[in-house]
């Protein structure tokens, strides 16, 4: 069943232009009183590693790394896919502190679940 008030962020990649539009976004949601979650998949979990999103800060903006921090603080939901840590040979590969490793089957489910879809 669709949660009318569920948006589904996904962040596909580590380009650093590409990782302010979710976490905005999913802000923003959260202020609507919606309920945003994003998920990080394929070369997105780059960005994860300690110290990766202190080095991205553009234009006016906080760092990324302040941005993911904001995110988590309002309660926003932020999972990683298992998979995809296995795909670029991250067993051992610590991610930064509050995120949740999950398997590929819960994008499925939360894609199923969620009133919108949005790919970064």
């Amino acid at each position: 069943m669709k949660n009318e008030k569920m948006l589904l962020y996904v962040q596909t990649s580590d380009n650093p232009e590409r990782q302010y539009s979710p976490l905005v976004l999913a802000q923003t949601a959260k202020a609507m009183e919606l309920d945003p979650v994003i998920y990080f998949l394929g070369a997105g979990l780059r960005i994860l590693r300690p110290g990766a999103a202190d080095e991205i800060k553009l234009g006016s903006f906080p760092s990324v790394k302040d941005m993911l921090d904001q995110t988590m603080q309002m309660g926003i939901t932020v999972y990683v896919c298992e998979a995809s840590k296995q795909m670029l040979g991250w067993d051992k590969v610590e991610l930064i502190k509050g995120v949740k490793i999950v398997g590929a089957g819960t994008l499925n489910d939360l894609v199923l679940e969620a009133n919108g879809t949005l790919w970064f």
